[in-house]
């Protein structure tokens, strides 16, 4: 899922030890001695633990400790210091999709594919498992997932005139002038400079800003496909059509999404487990959509947000870690997560979710056939590059002065991340232009 973090390394721990080569593996096996194997977890996400009562029960000889490192951010540090220090590293790790390769490219995780997990591949979604494959080798596996998808207020919608959800953006355009025309804090959604949700859109348009081969980064912004995105958002931006003065899991954020000022949200799927939390005034008012499409009758999707859990190369318990890792998910700790408000790549839950179950947030819709289809239609092709921990922290500072004086463009402001990611990439042993 997708956090509000800290976002922000410090160089020091950044430095992806290309210089200080591939972090040395420990024993492989599952344990040794007469007692249990104690294995560490470290995850934010709190439906990790709901599966360890029923793994334990069916393996006694491991224990499985769950901690919560904090934020990604956190957790991402944490990590990079216990094994520059050579202790105190877990033995499943938590990281969200972007951050994979940052761990993966110098050795710090475990290649997974000597586990088993290659048999595993065909029961995830395809762009799911792509996003914890590096040069071919599997990392991690996939534990929970973002398609992006509209999350719409239909009764604000329908106030505004507009009866059905956008299918197009041009129609979303349509809708958001007609939105604002409500007046007072009335929008068709927010932005504070939300680089995930603009990324999103590059993506699904077709844009692929980032081409990653090993230690090698190509960073280009200037493709059709990623201008037209662009300058779709900067229109919008320019009329004053969206609200840029609410940021996202704010108290105000909450508030207008409970009053019905703001109509919309293009978020991972993820949401629908934390809307209700944050706007339960809402209940009954909010639908679920696919994306607007670029071109009328496609149906395209992209991501926003997902997590997968690594074995860190360092683990003495890797075995045991594995089969752990596989119980919860992939096996039968899905169960209790998907339960616990988990929204997973697994194509059989998928399927079960597809056949659909009435919610009542969400005034009665059957969400999950549309999250499943949104699921099935992510585009192929996203690469992030191995910084991008830093990448998107030096984006916040770069766009925050759009946001607060309004000067300057989102073109202007991706060219010049793209001039800091070359040389901060550089700098750190990678071959980036």
């Amino acid at each position: 899922m997708r956090v509000p973090t800290k976002a922000r390394f410090l160089t020091a721990t950044l430095v992806p030890m290309l210089v200080l080569g591939a972090c040395s593996s420990g024993p492989a096996g599952g344990g040794g001695g007469d007692g249990p194997v104690n294995l560490t977890v470290w995850s934010w996400d709190d439906t990790v633990a709901k599966t360890v009562p029923g793994f334990e029960a069916a393996n006694p000889g491991i224990k499985v400790k769950v901690v919560n490192a904090g934020s990604s951010f956190d957790e991402y540090t944490a990590l990079d210091n216990a094994i520059q220090a050579g202790s105190g590293v877990p033995d499943l790790a938590m990281f969200e999709y972007f951050a994979v390769p940052y761990f993966a490219i110098p050795g710090k995780l475990e290649d997974l594919g000597g586990l088993g997990a290659g048999n595993l591949k065909k029961d995830y979604v395809e762009a799911a498992w792509n996003d914890v494959t590096v040069e071919g080798k599997v990392f991690a596996l996939p534990s929970d997932y973002g398609p992006s998808v509209l999350f719409y207020n239909e009764t604000t919608f329908k106030k505004a005139g507009v009866q059905q959800p956008p299918a197009t953006w041009d129609e979303y355009y349509e809708a958001a002038k007609k939105i604002r025309a409500l007046g007072g804090d009335h929008y068709i959604a927010q932005d504070t400079g939300d680089l995930f949700l603009l990324l999103s859109l590059i993506w699904q348009a077709g844009g692929r800003p980032f081409r990653v081969d090993g230690t090698r980064v190509h960073i280009d912004f200037t493709q059709p496909a990623t201008t037209k995105a662009v300058a779709f958002w900067q229109k919008l931006l320019d009329e004053g059509l969206l609200n840029t003065k609410v940021t996202a899991w704010s108290d105000d954020w909450n508030r207008t999404l409970n009053d019905g000022s703001l109509a919309s949200q293009t978020m991972g799927g993820w949401l629908t487990s934390s809307l209700p939390q944050r706007a339960p005034r809402a209940a009954g008012q909010f639908k679920v959509a696919l994306m607007p499409q670029w071109q009328a009758g496609e149906k395209v999707g992209a991501e926003n947000g997902g997590s997968g859990f690594g074995i860190p190369a360092t683990s003495g318990h890797k075995e045991a870690a594995f089969k752990f890792l596989e119980y919860f998910t992939h096996g039968g700790g899905l169960s209790p997560r998907v339960d616990a408000g988990a929204f997973v790549p697994n194509t059989a839950v998928l399927a079960s979710a597809a056949q659909g179950k009435v919610d009542q947030y969400f005034g009665g819709q059957k969400v999950g056939p549309v999250l499943a289809e949104a699921s099935k239609i992510v585009a192929s092709g996203w690469q992030y590059p191995p910084f991008f921990e830093w990448a998107r922290s030096t984006y916040n500072d770069i766009v925050a002065p759009l946001y607060t004086t309004g000067k300057g463009s989102l073109a202007g402001i991706l060219e010049e991340w793209k001039k800091r990611m070359i040389a901060y990439g550089n700098e750190q042993g990678f071959q980036v232009d």
